[in-house]
């Protein structure tokens, strides 16, 4: 999306963002903002619109009709917020569907509630994960709701076809702390360097912008090429510690 293009017909557009308090979801936020766009988040931390937790539905329907009421029309829903709470070795039942009440019906509910007020050219963008086709051990919780939210993509495109178009990102290893990141964490990425907030901003406005308008139900990974490099025991100095050796 261009920077120019924060208005249309003389209105300024209005973008819904969960989990814009921090991390992804700030720097999504701030560039928003930056366009001209009207920013509307809901996190648990404090923020400038809507405190409130996305897993609990009462507290969505009521963020959803403030939007509603204030703005009337959406132009972009981007739903960006999810957490892990680990997988088979210690995430209770409960715990496990807690992630995916936030990653993945969150997302489905939200398109729900927006779907008679999307703009006519709405953009959303789902944040995914390459988790979706790759896992570190016990991170089933976070996995799922991953693989979840891709899946959800491709289906609502389909049934919002003509009301908006539905895509989705998939990050790799995104620094989104102040740490450094050099040597062997850089040069597992075929890019060179661990990826920035800043590498996801560009893809969701890319994917917002109406000249993308032949794009919808895709998954685009950001991953500075980490999921496509295979690495055998003994690669670059890198050896495999067997567990149960």
């Amino acid at each position: 999306m261009e920077k120019s293009e924060g208005t249309i017909m003389g209105r300024r557009k209005v973008a819904v963002v969960t989990g814009g308090a921090r991390g992804i979801g700030k720097a999504v936020c701030d560039e928003f903002i930056a366009r001209g766009v009207t920013v509307c988040t809901i996190d648990l931390l404090d923020n400038h619109y809507y405190v409130g937790d996305i897993a609990d539905e009462t507290v969505l329907r009521r963020f959803a009709a403030k939007v509603i009421a204030e703005y009337g029309s959406i132009d972009f829903l981007v739903n960006n917020a999810c957490l892990s709470r680990g997988g088979l070795h210690g995430c209770s039942y409960e715990d496990f569907n807690y992630v995916l009440r936030v990653g993945v019906a969150a997302p489905f509910l939200l398109a729900q509630l927006f779907m008679d007020h999307f703009s006519t050219s709405a953009s959303i963008v789902n944040i995914s994960s390459t988790r979706h086709l790759m896992s570190q051990a016990d991170t089933e919780s976070y996995s799922a709701a991953k693989g979840g939210i891709t899946a959800l993509t491709h289906a609502m495109s389909v049934t919002l076809a003509g009301k908006a178009r539905v895509n989705s990102i998939s990050p790799g290893w995104i620094n989104t702390t102040a740490a450094s990141f050099e040597g062997s964490d850089a040069n597992q990425h075929p890019a060179g360097r661990v990826g920035e907030p800043a590498d996801i901003v560009h893809a969701v406005m890319f994917l917002c912008d109406q000249r993308s308008g032949f794009i919808t139900g895709q998954d685009l990974i950001v991953d500075g090429g980490m999921t496509t490099l295979m690495i055998y025991h003994r690669d670059g100095g890198w050896t495999y510690d067997d567990p149960d050796s």
